[in-house]
């Protein structure tokens, strides 16, 4: 992995691709996580939200469409008290 992997720093459109590329460089150590919240504009928790999703649920687990689907007290039945 290169920095030409890396999505451009003013990535406007977070797809899942992108996403897993930044955790990627990170893990990889080409960015450190610091470098990577400055230059993405991301929080520290949002930048770990898209590891802790890539680590149990894989890539699908970035869609956006589908977080809540993937997040912890997010899904359909927590919303309205279903059991």
């Amino acid at each position: 992995m290169t920095e030409n992997d890396l999505p451009p720093p003013d990535t406007k459109r977070w797809v899942m691709r992108r996403k897993a590329e930044v955790v990627a460089g990170v893990r990889s150590g080409l960015i450190s996580l610091e470098e990577a919240c400055r230059r993405y504009t991301l929080s520290v928790e949002e930048f770990l939200s898209w590891q802790r999703l890539i680590d149990s649920h894989g890539m699908r687990g970035l869609r956006a469409t589908r977080l809540q689907d993937y997040r912890p007290g997010q899904g359909v039945r927590d919303r309205v008290g279903a059991d």
